[in-house]
């Protein structure tokens, strides 16, 4: 026959609660005997009953674990409330980097010549070194780039004769250097051209 399963709710009868929990507590203080005693365990245990009754089982001393637990507690907290080392390190990197955008973004408009009225004359001194050397750098590279473009140029230069020489030396073969006119072509009769002009025919 299998154990009816007792519902877990509030005894309405005060006779039967308080049996239950005088059952129900020694029960608890032996399984926390036991448990102490095969696993070493510090425990401490407080109950106090429905009439405002107070019961209490410790394996050592109630105070030196109550003591040890108000410890441990004050260390998670302080732990919980204060951040990682990992998170202290990246807020400090980003403070940094911050500064240091808004102080490069502060250079470029003083060099574009923007936000000039708050600085004195040992600033404006310092951005205008700044300006020069930016100036000749500036410099530097465009000669380089011309430089460059020049040596290109003089290569290609250089190289058109020998695609004028590699053509035929002749062109044009009906042209002749020395000024004569070309022979007449095979076939051709000189006497056709003086009949047509009236010319003598030659003998």
């Amino acid at each position: 026959m299998t154990r009816q399963r007792i519902e877990i709710k509030k005894i309405a009868n005060t006779a039967a609660r308080q049996v239950t929990f005088s059952k129900r507590r020694r029960g608890l203080f032996k399984k926390a005997h036991e448990l102490s005693t095969l696993c070493d365990a510090e425990i401490a245990l407080i109950v106090f009953s429905a009439t405002g009754k107070l019961f209490k089982y410790s394996s050592t001393s109630m105070r030196q674990v109550i003591e040890r637990h108000r410890l441990q507690s004050e260390r998670i907290d302080g732990l919980e409330g204060a951040p990682s080392v990992e998170l202290q390190l990246e807020s400090a990197t980003h403070s940094v980097l911050s500064k240091e955008i808004a102080e490069k973004t502060q250079e470029l408009r003083q060099l574009r010549g923007e936000d000039l009225h708050g600085l004195n004359l040992d600033q404006l001194k310092q951005l205008e070194k700044l300006v020069q050397g930016g100036l000749s750098q500036i410099t530097e590279t465009k000669g380089a780039e011309l430089k460059e473009e020049n040596l290109i140029l003089k290569q290609q230069v250089e190289n058109l004769p020998l695609v004028v020489k590699g053509q035929p030396s002749e062109p044009f073969p009906h042209l002749h250097k020395s000024g004569d006119p070309p022979p007449p072509p095979q076939g051709y009769n000189t006497s056709d051209i003086s009949l047509t002009l009236g010319l003598p025919f030659p003998s």
